[in-house]
């Protein structure tokens, strides 16, 4: 493929369920991440870029569209609807709803995504996407013999689902390449790692490594929240996947599995660069590596990400994730960023770096960062900078300084002072464990963030959409908020167990 300057291929590598402190460019010491860490070399690495709602597809949603959960109606992971079940039919969330993927097909773009969707209607293409290799479980399974959407049909795979993944992604960056006509790409490489099961269903030598060799400092265990059920879920999830010779799946084997996940997420990302050199297209591709939202490996005392708890939690171990901006001789090398940035202001920095309009643009909260990854022009991000987070009536806005949260209608709220406390342990509206602020200064900050996040979601909330209305509980959603009566649930039920070894 001919190197074209004008019109750059985009490679956006999403993973699912990574925590910002699981990789080597991070902070973290025991964790194996060439591929990615030389990618934040060569690129520009957001120390604090955070996801729109701390679960996976709300998230991916806001990445696509550039709307919060509360304009565009995905407010919990895709229970129903994802078209991966017989006698379920398909539903497409976002139909009605523009991706920046229409976006960039209507420019010329050839589109294409290789692994997780989970926005509905797994079963068939959408969102101006013509190459469609999707996984066919739509949310967590087995990493092994899983298989894939096709366009529209199911085609076994044999092997590490991770590495599947991979190859078709190097499939469509080789027909792009080869195609008679020489247009630019985009590439949705969509890992399910690190996402459960952890356990036994990674290359062993990257399990046995961890285990002899790590003490796993970057996931310290704390006591156990008071919120987190008895069982979290995803260790349930690994359990339901480990091998059947198993009697007991402690913490080490969990830790250890996370970080193999996400070491065979680097041996893809390294394939997939090694691929755009030999095919000469690196300088002309920008590559962007994020997950989807955060991941608590026993931080805070859970296991998981947003819905590991109830009430649901915005801690910034669940909301934060790892971000990394990388073209060579265009976006600025070996930087990092420090601006408070959001899932949402990344379909208009995207559309700016590439020139294309979006009509939509007035409606949609973000922003374009595009300053800070061509120059070192970022003083506006530096300064009384806010970022909003939502999950269902659990709403979140946070500065450099502080995190304010309110639940919907009656509590329990949180404010974190993050400069004497970064790890969020002390709720100062519930004890004042720091002793630096007066009874008389906590209620005035809190009344102010409060404030603050009124007037936004008063400003970009649909209420069709507003999560405030709804009963969400972190176990999916079942139904679009239009299509059923009131009286009728969007979202399933509160439950104690899901998943059992027997199942």
């Amino acid at each position: 493929m001919e190197n074209k300057k004008k019109r750059p291929n985009v490679i956006l590598i999403l993973t699912d369920d990574q925590g910002y402190w699981a990789l080597g460019c991070y902070g973290n010491k025991e964790i194996r991440t060439p591929n990615i860490d030389s990618l934040a070399e060569k690129g520009i690495r957001f120390e604090h870029f955070f996801c729109t709602s701390p679960v996976c597809s709300p998230a991916r949603a806001s990445l696509l569209t550039g709307r919060i959960p509360s304009q565009h109606g995905v407010h919990d992971w895709i229970r129903t609807g994802n078209g991966d079940r017989s006698g379920q039919p398909p539903i497409e969330y976002l139909e009605g709803i523009t991706g920046y993927t229409e976006l960039m097909a209507n420019a010329g773009y050839t589109c294409g995504i290789s692994g997780k969707w989970h926005m509905g209607a797994s079963n068939q293409p959408q969102k101006g996407y013509s190459y469609w290799y999707v996984a066919k479980q739509a949310g967590a399974g087995t990493y092994i013999d899983s298989d894939m959407f096709l366009g529209t049909e199911i085609v076994p795979t044999k092997g590490y689902l991770t590495d599947v993944i991979t190859d078709g992604a190097l499939r469509f960056i080789d027909e792009c390449c080869d195609a008679e006509e020489q247009k630019p790409f985009y590439l949705n490489l969509a890992y399910t790692a690190p996402h459960s099961p952890l356990v036994d269903q990674h290359p062993k030598e990257y399990v046995e490594h961890y285990l002899e060799h790590c003490t796993f400092e970057s996931a310290p265990q704390d006591p156990k929240h008071p919120w987190s059920p008895e069982h979290p879920v995803e260790i349930q999830y690994s359990e339901k996947f480990a091998d059947s010779s198993r009697t007991y799946v402690g913490v080490r084997d969990l830790l250890a599995g996370y970080y193999a996940a996400i070491q065979g997420v680097d041996d893809g990302v390294g394939r997939v660069l090694r691929k755009l050199e030999e095919r000469g297209i690196r300088e002309n591709t920008l590559v962007v590596f994020m997950s989807d939202n955060g991941f608590n490996c026993g931080h805070h005392g859970i296991w998981g990400k947003g819905n590991a708890t109830f009430p649901l939690n915005l801690y910034d171990t669940s909301v934060k994730v790892p971000c990394i901006f990388s073209m060579p001789g265009v976006v600025r090398e070996n930087v990092s960023s420090d601006a408070l940035l959001s899932g949402y202001d990344f379909m208009p920095t995207l559309l700016d770096f590439l020139h294309i309009d979006n009509p939509d643009s007035k409606q949609l909260p973000g922003r374009s960062f595009l300053p800070i990854l061509l120059t070192d022009d970022s003083a506006e991000y530096r300064e009384s900078v806010t970022v909003y987070d939502e999950y269902g009536k659990a709403r979140m806005v946070r500065t450099k300084e502080w995190k304010y949260i309110r639940r919907y209608p009656d509590g329990p709220d949180e404010l974190y002072d993050l400069v004497n406390d970064p790890g969020e342990y002390h709720n100062l509206l519930h004890e004042n464990r720091i002793f630096m602020h007066s009874p008389k200064e906590i209620k005035e900050k809190a009344q102010e963030l409060g404030e603050i996040l009124e007037n936004w979601y008063r400003v970009y909330a649909d209420p069709g959409y507003d999560g405030v209305k709804e009963d969400v509980f972190g176990r999916g959603q079942i139904a679009k908020l239009e299509e059923k009566a009131e009286d009728q649930l969007h979202f399933h039920p509160l439950v104690k167990v899901e998943y059992t070894r027997s199942t």
